[in-house]
C-alpha cells in the first residue's frame, strides 16, 4: 500500500488519531512531608516510587540479572497455578500493594504503598483496579545494591507488621531466605537456602501446597 503525504496544514482522514507528545512537568516532592496514596495517584511522570508510612522512596530500574531471577521465580508459580486451576493471582513489578492500618482503606488514609517484584494473592476481594489492598499471601523482593539495606530492615517490618504471610529475600548471588509468618504475627528466623552450598535444594513454596522451585534452576542465566 502507498502512503500518502501530508500537507503541512492537512489533516489525516478516517480513524488515524493524532495525539501530542506528553510533556511531564518536572514534579518536586517534599522528603520531609508525609503523603498518602491519594497524593501518590497525582504523580503523573516516568518515575516509580513508594510510601512508607507516607514518606517517599524513589526506585531505581533493576539490574539484568534481577529481572531473570524474579521471572524465573513468578513464571514457576505461574506454572503451578494454572495447572491446578487455582484461585490464587501472580503479579510482577511494578504493582501497587497498599498497605492500610486499622481498617482505613480511603485513598487518603492509606500511607504505605509498595511495589513488590512479585505478590501472590488468594483472596480476589484484594484485587481490585488499581492494584492489591491488604497483604499478600506470598511477597519477593530482589536485593540490589540500593535496597539491600532496606529490605532488610524497614520492608521486613512492613511486611510483618501487614501479615504476609510468606516472605522471600533473594540475593541475586547466593540464595533465597524464606521468612514464615508465626501464630504470634512475628515472622521466624528464616531459612537460608545457599546457591554455592546446596545447588540442588529446591524451595518449597509453602503458600502453595506441592509447589518447590529449583534453587539451581532459578538462578539460571
Amino acid at each position: 500500500m502507498e502512503s500518502k503525504k501530508y500537507k503541512k496544514d492537512e489533516k489525516p482522514a478516517g480513524d488515524i488519531i493524532c495525539e501530542p507528545l506528553v510533556k511531564y512537568e518536572t514534579l518536586v516532592l517534599d522528603p520531609a512531608k508525609r503523603y498518602s496514596y491519594a497524593d501518590y495517584l497525582t504523580w503523573v511522570d516516568d518515575k516509580r516510587r513508594e510510601l512508607f508510612d507516607g514518606f517517599v522512596r524513589m526506585m531505581a530500574g533493576p539490574l539484568t540479572v534481577h529481572s531473570v531471577i524474579s521471572t524465573n521465580i513468578a513464571g514457576n508459580v505461574w506454572a503451578f497455578i494454572r495447572k491446578r486451576k487455582g484461585k490464587c493471582k501472580i503479579f510482577h513489578s511494578p504493582i501497587d500493594v497498599r498497605l492500610p492500618k486499622n481498617g482505613e482503606t480511603a485513598d487518603n488514609e492509606v500511607f504505605t504503598v509498595v511495589q513488590p517484584d512479585i505478590v501472590m494473592v488468594c483472596d480476589p476481594s484484594k484485587i481490585d483496579e488499581k492494584g492489591i489492598i491488604g497483604a499478600p499471601d506470598l511477597v519477593v523482593e530482589v536485593l540490589s545494591p540500593s535496597n539491600s539495606r532496606l529490605m532488610m530492615s524497614t520492608k521486613f517490618d512492613l511486611y510483618e507488621e501487614a501479615g504476609v504471610k510468606e516472605y522471600w529475600v533473594v540475593y541475586p548471588k547466593s540464595g533465597v531466605t524464606v521468612f514464615l509468618l508465626k501464630e504470634n504475627g512475628k515472622y521466624d528466623n528464616g531459612t537460608t537456602y545457599d546457591i554455592v552450598y546446596a545447588p540442588d535444594a529446591k524451595i518449597p513454596v509453602h503458600t502453595l501446597k506441592g509447589l518447590k522451585i529449583s534453587l539451581k534452576e532459578l538462578f539460571e542465566e
